[in-house]
């Protein structure tokens, strides 16, 4: 087995904790985590307000490709969980839709119906040529129709960009491809089709939302090993010396980093040219995550709901999560709470009018019937300034450029947004992303990082991904 030396993990999320996790358990103790926040957890953090409700950064459920993460989260959190069914949905023009649109378009007014249906068809016979952008893929993929309708409003409101700036290369396991004899027969029969889907079953822990399952993976952790509270400042490539905010100067051998691959380029000195201009070209949306604590009735169209999509621009959020749905600890013991949780994407090009926020949240929330009766007894805001690392055209290039020259120095980027790949930027894929890197830094597996480098046939359950005891 290999010895790396001193290994240095930037960012206690799913990527930090995974790459200490499996140092510890493969017995190599040389290392340490330094976490600028006061918790466990990354973008999978959870807090609870004044009021007594607990909320996540983000709309996290728990999804696993791996049996690995799995057996890892079974340790952090015990048999604490509950399992649920996926019911999610889309709100367009007066109405659910379930989730996924493209193959429940039997919902929709017969004329919206009947055209869209046409132009899967048509759409269908006519895949003659690679699409230049996501843009292109939408149509060629959907049909006018369907892209007027929901595709392009709904992806411009989470993206923030305009679609022509995406690439497709991202998408894999992500988006339903159309079926044409499927919806032919929803159409024909009025069935709602629910069954597609990654995650159509997934588990939740009962306490201490999203943040309970790092909140335990840290805690089998020797305490010493991980420093809160602890802000990088610079690394300095040549000397191999991280630089903290207090003044401490940590050496490494090997730098495990999931900080934001455009940050950790800011703050590394002697970073070749090429390197930095290659950051630059680094495409992300931040996030505004808002917490709405409520007392009284809840709408029984909610009642069992995990989560809707809002393509509409009245809406000023592209999605909505029935939190307290996922376990009723997310809320103080009171039989009449319930809480709502929205997020709303900010870009250069999408801005958000913080001041006017809440006002429009709530507003838009009593307009799309989400509200009913109850009153609202708690507002929790939190923006996350890097939410969505954006599959821009270029991307794969780009990264191909900054992974392999930050390896040169011993710097290894991996995570949701250390990799900066969409497609595997979950919690699952970001801790073993952690795991992989480290067996194959000590050469405990075969090298050859599936989820960074194959995230296609990973998705599809083609690698047997778990680490090597």
């Amino acid at each position: 087995m290999n010895d790396p030396g001193r290994v240095v993990i930037l960012g206690a999320g799913p990527t930090g904790l995974g790459a200490a996790v499996r140092l510890h358990e493969l017995g190599h103790d040389r290392w340490q985590v330094i976490e600028q926040e006061d918790r466990p957890g990354g973008l999978a953090r959870s807090y609870v307000d004044d009021a007594g409700f607990t909320w996540d950064c983000g709309g996290h459920v728990q999804f696993s490709h791996y049996a690995y993460y799995d057996a890892l989260c079974d340790r952090a959190v015990g048999d604490a969980w509950l399992d649920h069914e996926r019911e999610s949905w889309i709100w367009i023009k007066g109405r659910f839709v379930p989730y996924p649109f493209q193959n429940n378009i039997q919902r929709l007014d017969p004329a919206d119906r009947d055209r869209a249906l046409a132009d899967v068809v048509r759409a269908a016979a006519c895949r003659e040529r690679r699409p230049a952008n996501f843009a292109e893929w939408i149509v060629a993929t959907f049909g006018d129709a369907l892209a007027e309708l929901f595709f392009f409003p709904y992806n411009r409101k989470v993206w923030g960009y305009p679609l022509e700036r995406l690439g497709i290369s991202w998408m894999g396991e992500r988006v339903a491809v159309p079926d044409v004899e499927r919806l032919r027969r929803n159409v024909r029969t009025g069935e709602d089709d629910l069954s597609w889907g990654p995650n159509n079953m997934f588990r939740f822990p009962l306490h201490g939302g999203t943040g309970a399952i790092w909140k335990g993976v840290a805690a089998a952790l020797p305490a010493e090993k991980i420093r809160f509270g602890a802000e990088v400042t610079a690394v300095r490539l040549a000397e191999r010396i991280v630089e903290l905010r207090d003044g401490r100067r940590v050496p490494y051998d090997a730098l495990v980093s999931s900080l934001p691959l455009d940050v950790l380029c800011t703050m590394a000195t002697d970073l070749p040219a090429a390197l930095r201009q290659a950051a630059g070209r680094l495409v992300y949306s931040a996030v505004h995550v808002l917490g709405v604590g409520l007392r009284g009735p809840k709408p029984d169209t909610l009642a069992r709901k995990c989560w809707m999509y809002f393509p509409e621009a009245h809406s000023p959020y592209y999605r909505v999560t029935v939190f307290s749905n996922y376990s009723p600890h997310n809320v103080p013991p009171d039989d009449a709470c319930w809480s709502l949780m929205a997020e709303v994407s900010e870009t250069p090009e999408k801005a958000v009018r913080v001041e006017t926020l809440r006002r429009d949240v709530l507003a838009a929330m009593r307009a799309d019937g989400l509200l009913g009766g109850a009153e609202v007894v708690s507002f929790w805001h939190r923006r996350e300034a890097h939410g969505y690392p954006t599959p821009f055209l270029g991307r794969d290039e780009t990264l191909a450029c900054l992974l392999p020259g930050l390896e040169a120095h011993r710097v290894f980027s991996r995570g949701r947004f250390g990799a900066w790949k969409y497609e595997v930027s979950n919690q699952d894929h970001s801790c073993m992303q952690g795991v992989e890197l480290v067996d194959r830094l000590l050469d405990a597996g075969d090298g050859d990082e599936p989820t960074l480098n194959r995230p296609d046939r990973v998705n599809a359950g083609a690698f047997a991904a778990t680490a090597r005891r």
